[in-house]
């Protein structure tokens, strides 16, 4: 078995080929080509975390395996590590045999990046100039550096329940030359594409809080009770998502549907707008929403991706299993 620890994957993986990896594997789950496992998402009763497995098997990539990990949101200000920790594991899929053991808190941040960032690729006006974050903790950069790689941005504006933490995403603006400005979220409305992605259980974004034309990434929903925006923003947009069974029960359309304004079949893949089975965008004035909940398969593509890389430079250990 093949052991990549946390601390060789910032000089492995790239933004790009998690982009890559990421788009490829929501391609697959479009066309039935890969699927993932039901989620098991828990709090455990410790430290107030939530602790869950995500796993799923892409056919075409031979890719077998999953994450283990979570959210303790004590941990920075108790130990000075990040809240999010997970592990991901492979197996070959002949033999069921494990192959691999990945840090997964840098891959986990890059591939949450890269899923909203395929989104504004493939659903975000051509010419969107005004990129609004919601959120600005430690993923907000992440996602902030990946949205300004997809469309030329003009301006950066911010939004945070603790303001305080604004310099976070104003210094990635910054280092790209793209002035920043902190707003109320009544301002929102001037964002072309507005990315969410805070941990809360109730929306801070509203629907008159959007403008026509606006794309937006809700990229922190993912478990039953949290909620990013209004469940009337949904019923208002066009829905995507990485997957639709997740979507429904612990992503951000779990208010929309139960409430009765939209239903599970308003939801659509984004793989299938990948593949040109499903238009996307078909107006400028629509609004479009991508409820990324987070799959086991995309961490399973960015750590099959990092394994091979590992191997190549010489940095894999291994070890009799």
């Amino acid at each position: 078995m093949l052991i990549v620890p946390e601390r060789e994957i910032a000089d492995l993986m790239t933004r790009q080929a998690a982009f890559d990896a990421v788009e490829q594997v929501f391609a697959a789950m479009a066309s039935g080509d890969a699927y993932n496992f039901p989620v098991v998402r828990e709090a455990i009763g410790h430290e107030d975390a939530l602790y869950g497995f995500k796993g799923g098997f892409d056919r075409a990539g031979l890719t077998l395996g999953l994450k283990a990990g979570g959210y303790w949101p004590n941990n920075l200000e108790k130990r000075g590590l990040i809240n999010h920790q997970s592990t991901v594991f492979l197996f070959d899929p002949d033999t069921g045999k494990p192959s691999a053991m990945v840090g997964g808190n840098l891959l986990t941040a890059l591939r949450t990046a890269a899923a909203s960032s395929v989104s504004i690729k493939h659903l975000a006006r051509r010419d969107a100039k005004v990129i609004g974050m919601i959120g600005a903790g430690h993923q907000a950069a992440f996602q902030l550096r990946a949205a300004l790689e997809q469309r030329a941005c003009e301006k950066v504006i911010g939004w945070n329940y603790h303001p305080e933490m604004l310099p976070n995403i104003e210094k990635v603006a910054n280092e790209a030359g793209v002035p920043f400005q902190a707003v109320e979220l009544d301002e929102m409305t001037e964002a072309d594409v507005i990315i969410s992605i805070t941990s809360a259980f109730a929306p801070s974004l509203m629907a008159n809080h959007v403008s026509p034309g606006t794309h937006i990434a809700c990229m922190g929903t993912d478990t039953k009770g949290k909620q990013e925006v209004e469940a009337a923003l949904l019923a208002k947009a066009s829905v995507f998502t990485d997957e639709i069974a997740q979507s429904v029960s612990i992503g951000e359309a779990q208010h929309a549907v139960a409430e009765g304004l939209i239903q599970e079949s308003d939801v659509a893949q984004l793989g299938a707008v990948i593949n040109g089975t499903d238009p996307g965008r078909i107006s400028d004035n629509q609004i479009t929403l991508f409820d990324g909940t987070g799959v086991g398969l995309q961490d399973l593509a960015v750590a099959a991706s990092v394994v091979d890389l590992a191997v190549r430079k010489g940095v894999a250990i291994e070890v009799d299993f």
